[in-house]
């Protein structure tokens, strides 16, 4: 199911495609006062939208999204913290808009790593950051709890989260 339009994560919080983050209309009916581009190409601010940041990070296993989880946490807060509401946005809404939101709360809203991908599968179910992602929010999660709720496990599909096995081995040939 692919979805469109804007996918609420918390009250300040939003998640969508890039299709999406474009439509004014849909940005102006969420309040959207702060959009994280997380594309590799950037596009002008829709009109309203008081504060645009772009971080050009490609969607492969070996960008590093990491360097970026603690500053688009901590805009996040800030813009809720001063009654605004931040989209965050790649192409998919899939992976890499996925994980900063997943970093924001375990930063900010005290969610093990677990429970924040829990959190935001409940509002957009085709969340599925990559690989890399994952483990630079694994590593993460032990920088902020000094443990893990998630770990890297061997697969036929090559290494993935724990929290995919059963999925995977439903995908395996009989």
């Amino acid at each position: 199911i692919l979805q469109i339009g804007l996918c609420r994560v918390t009250d300040h919080l939003y998640l969508s495609n890039g299709r999406a983050a474009n439509d004014s209309s849909q940005l102006t009916r969420c309040n959207i006062t702060c959009i994280v581009n997380v594309t590799e190409s950037s596009s002008p601010p829709p009109p309203g939208v008081e504060e645009y940041i772009h971080i050009p990070v490609p969607d492969t296993p070996g960008s590093p999204l990491c360097d970026h989880f603690d500053e688009v946490s901590d805009k996040i807060r800030l813009t809720a913290e001063r009654g605004g509401r931040t989209l965050v946005h790649c192409n998919a809404g899939v992976s890499r808009s996925s994980a900063l939101c997943m970093a924001y709360l375990m930063k900010h809203r005290g969610a093990t790593l677990l429970e924040a991908h829990r959190w935001v599968r409940t509002c957009r179910p085709i969340v599925r950051p990559n690989e890399g992602f994952w483990k630079q929010l694994i590593r993460y999660e032990m920088e902020l709890r000094g443990c893990n709720s998630v770990r890297m496990v061997s697969s036929s599909m090559g290494e993935i989260p724990d929290i995919y096995e059963e999925e995977a081995r439903s995908m395996m040939p009989l």
